[in-house]
């Protein structure tokens, strides 16, 4: 009996699998550092783990190991994207301008208050007012508050000293009170130099508005400057009379910020 032929079983090439499950591995092995390098969410990343185990036939992997990356929160994960900390710091520098430019409009209302008082008691010539980056500053002649040479309020500057004692009212705010002299020496019964004079007329005048017994003395702060700021020149009369003053300055409680402007 004839013996039956063995058909030849032909054998399919599986070397293509090593290269394929080498490009595979390569794969996953740069999706785990991108994903490591992201912010992690343990939910997903066990999500994402099983879903590659799956899709490679199941077995262990590197996904199976904890994950060395520890979670984080949402402030951290905000500061670890990219860009994190400029958005921050943007927000809070746009949050402090904001602030600054309200509390200007406030002072505004507080300058048109104080100029109104002083276009109907006649004071315009007097006193100046003007907002700047550090506050409110009012400044007073010191012929509308002193004789020459003395440091005692005159009795018709009281209501002025009121007056400007209100608008400190409502927000408590820091305010200092600043005496100065032009450069002509002083030299009387009461005073030994323009530091002493500056000095005192500060002094007082600071007393007079605390006489509002709304107002919080320890918000106040009495300045002098004697000779060594003025604001004119001591060649001339006039640059003398001007340098002659004080200064109440109703200080801000938002600075500034001169690192960035918002753009309109």
């Amino acid at each position: 009996m004839a013996k039956r032929k063995k058909k030849h079983e032909e054998h399919i090439d599986e070397t293509w699998l090593i290269p394929y499950s080498d490009l595979l591995t390569l794969l996953l092995a740069l999706f785990i550092v991108l994903f490591a390098a992201s912010s992690v969410d343990a939910k997903k990343f066990s999500q994402m783990a099983a879903s590659f185990n799956v899709a490679l036939n199941g077995g262990a992997s590197v996904l199976d190991f904890p994950s060395p990356v520890e979670p984080i929160d949402s402030e951290e994960q905000s500061l670890m994207k990219p860009g994190g900390n400029e958005q921050i710091v943007d927000k809070n520098q746009y949050e402090q301008q904001m602030k600054y430019l309200q509390e200007t409009e406030k002072l505004d209302q507080l300058k048109k208050q104080l100029d109104g008082y002083l276009e109907s008691n006649n004071l315009t010539g007097k006193l100046h007012t003007k907002v700047t980056d550090e506050g409110l500053l009012i400044t007073i002649m010191d012929n509308a508050l002193f004789a020459s040479g003395s440091a005692k309020v005159k009795e018709e500057a009281r209501n002025l000293a009121f007056e400007i004692s209100k608008l400190l009212e409502p927000d408590g705010r820091r305010v200092t009170v600043s005496g100065h002299t032009d450069t002509v020496p002083i030299r009387n019964s009461q005073f030994s130099s323009n530091w002493e004079l500056s000095s005192q007329r500060a002094l007082n005048f600071m007393t007079i508005l605390l006489e509002n017994k709304k107002l919080d003395p320890r918000k106040f702060s009495a300045r002098a400057y004697g000779e060594f700021q003025p604001v004119a020149s001591n060649q001339t009369n006039d640059g003398r009379a001007t340098n002659r003053r004080v200064e109440v300055a109703i200080l801000r409680n938002f600075e500034k910020d001169k690192s960035s402007e918002i753009k309109k």
